[in-house]
């Protein structure tokens, strides 16, 4: 019931979000490997051999937002105890998350003690179907206090915390990739110098710490699968997270999406994407006024 009820739900919020002419779709979902526009319950069909499936999001994206509500109930649907991971909440809150899905504190509460990111609206009906339907959620990214010191102090910084801070941030050293991961973040950055700023540190640190509190997750519940929700940068052409959870848990089986809105959304140029992730899902870009 509680499954009829969350479907009616997010088909509701769908038609207000996708309302267009009946010739458009809402977003295309394009399976690279066998190069094929496929549907939505095909993809979840696909992953029943996956551990994780890493959904990449432009966090601004209503259309993407609507997208993970429906791969998570449907994905519960066919893999019953799948577990929700977010980089919206740090390690550090895991027991305020806890505390609310067991209905035991206030939403107030848990949107404050939580540090819930200012759009959580966005991110709501993924944790209240996660609570209504006893699935964990998993708060995978590193502390803010964590990650400005790794900021400014690189990730060496890390050693001095005492043995109680360590407990939330993955083993030390962490691995700082190279190669093509290190060139795309400069040139996000516009190949500028960012002086004694350890920002590419930092990004490091921050997958890792999402790679960890993920395999730390399926280590202690092995048959379970997980959901995986962050920045496309973050597992974009299987790098970033996805690169650091080889160290961590090298025989897990994952599947990547990268999921944004494209200008060339009626006639997409899939190649010149394709290597972006296993499946590409796109939605039509909604123009600004004035533009």
């Amino acid at each position: 019931m509680k499954y009829i009820v969350l479907l009616f739900i997010i088909n509701t919020i769908s038609l207000c979000l996708f309302a267009q002419d009946s010739s458009e779709q809402a977003y295309k979902i394009y399976d690279v490997k066998n190069q094929k526009i496929i549907q939505l319950d095909a993809l979840i069909k696909d992953i029943k051999t996956s551990d994780v499936l890493f959904f990449g999001e432009e966090h601004n994206d209503s259309a993407g937002h609507v997208l993970e509500l429906e791969i998570l109930t449907r994905a519960a649907q066919a893999y019953p105890g799948i577990a929700l991971s977010m980089e919206m909440f740090a390690t550090d809150v895991q027991p305020v998350i806890d505390e609310y899905l067991l209905h035991l504190i206030s939403e107030k509460n848990f949107i404050k003690e939580s540090k819930a990111w200012n759009n959580y609206k966005d991110y709501k009906l993924l944790i209240e179907f996660a609570k209504e339907n006893q699935l964990n959620v998993i708060a995978a990214n590193a502390a803010v206090r964590y990650s400005n010191a790794v900021t400014y102090g690189g990730l060496e910084v890390l050693k001095k915390f005492p043995p109680m801070s360590k407990i939330f941030f993955p083993p030390i050293p962490i691995d700082t990739a190279s190669g093509r991961y290190h060139e795309k973040f400069v040139q996000t950055l516009g190949g500028h110098d960012m002086g004694n700023m350890k920002i590419y540190q930092t990004q490091n640190f921050w997958d890792a710490t999402m790679a960890w509190s993920i395999a730390t997750y399926l280590k202690k519940n092995p048959k379970k699968k997980i959901f995986q929700i962050n920045g496309r940068f973050h597992s974009d052409e299987k790098l970033g997270i996805m690169m650091q959870l080889k160290k961590y848990a090298p025989g897990l089986r994952t599947t990547n999406i990268s999921c944004f809105p494209s200008a060339d959304f009626i006639n997409p140029d899939w190649k010149k994407i394709s290597g972006l992730a296993d499946y590409i899902i796109i939605s039509p870009e909604i123009k600004k006024q004035g533009t």
